[in-house]
């Protein structure tokens, strides 16, 4: 973006500022709207963040220029907005992880945040084998990584990606403990590991430097259950015990609303293939997270997108958003 163009926008922010909503402390991660496909430009999303109520946005950085740099941390800063950076690993020697996480300490990113798996424990690995070469090459990148945020200075919260179990992270984070390594606590990711939701952030709460806030709906079928993100308040999980549970643990923790808007995800939990990599788990994991569906009945049934034209996907999308925004400043506490 040139400079008149960034100065047009942070005009029209600007102008707009007194017919956007109410603003939040909680911010958004970058798929809050991949139905409507909002611009992940960094410019664009604290733009469209801010417009509607966030307090700041989780945001990829596609390059490192200078003056875009300069831009997004002006922006940010005007608006009053918190930055948190998303980044793959290092695959290799880690320098363009190296130099990414220079450019957040740039644009006054306060922490990173990445992931080991970008896909799902039980739909990617068909077999121990495969998990355990995946946890041996996790273990090397994250070593990479660790030595870069430890000399670069800037924290790096690792996101529980439908990849560890509760059980498996609090060791691998009592493991390298260091003081820039962290978690991004996703609040639902880990019910598709039959892990308690309540337990998964109790256990990791020490850890906590940023979140994905979201709440869950779950509905039992043949082979398992599904689970779909909620607008929150409208879902299963206690928020407001939670939100108080982190904070207590890690007063500096970040909020960043995940809300997808998406067909439910399928936890065929039922079959074996699913537990082909959970040879420490017995049947009270499956027994207790069965329970958990068949007494969580959701109060309308989930929404599934292909019965709804792209109009009507859109507005769902964006009601999602309004009525989390809404809920995480009036019912959570979470103002700015």
């Amino acid at each position: 973006m040139t400079r008149r163009g960034f100065l047009a926008a942070t005009a029209a922010v600007t102008a707009a500022s007194a017919a956007a909503p109410a603003r939040s402390a909680m911010g958004f991660s970058p798929d809050c709207f991949g139905v409507s496909r909002a611009s992940r430009a960094p410019l664009d999303y604290i733009h469209y963040g801010y417009d509607r109520g966030a307090g700041g946005v989780q945001v990829m950085l596609p390059s490192l220029d200078p003056d875009l740099l300069k831009n997004i941390r002006a922006l940010a800063e005007k608006l009053g907005m918190y930055l948190e950076v998303t980044l793959r690993l290092p695959q290799d020697d880690g320098t363009q992880f190296e130099q990414t996480a220079l450019a957040a300490k740039q644009i006054g990113a306060w922490c990173l945040r990445s992931v080991c798996l970008s896909g799902r424990r039980y739909e990617t690995f068909n077999s121990l084998a495969e998990w355990k070469t995946f946890v041996a090459e996790s273990h090397a990148r994250l070593a990479r990584a660790i030595k870069i945020v430890e000399k670069v200075r800037i924290p790096m919260g690792l996101e529980n990606h439908k990849d560890w179990t509760a059980e498996e992270m609090v060791p691998l984070l009592k493991q390298y403990s260091s003081e820039y390594l962290g978690t991004c606590i996703d609040w639902g990711n880990n019910m598709s590991l039959c892990d308690d939701p309540v337990e998964l952030i109790e256990a990791l709460a020490p850890w906590s430097l940023n979140s994905h806030i979201k709440d869950m709906a779950v509905e039992e079928y043949a082979e398992g259950f599904y689970l779909s993100e909620v607008a929150l308040g409208q879902g299963m999980l206690p928020l407001k015990r939670l939100t108080a549970t982190l904070l207590k643990a890690q007063p500096r923790t970040k909020f960043s609303l995940d809300m997808l808007t998406r067909n439910p995800l399928v936890i065929p939990c039922l079959t074996e293939k699913y537990w082909a990599t959970f040879p420490q788990r017995n049947g009270v994991y499956l027994a207790r997270m069965l329970r958990m569906v068949r007494a969580n009945k959701p109060a309308k049934p989930l929404a599934r997108l292909e019965s709804m034209d792209q109009e009507a996907r859109v507005r769902l999308e964006q009601d999602n958003v309004r009525q989390s925004v809404d809920y995480a400043r009036d019912q959570l506490g979470l103002k700015i």
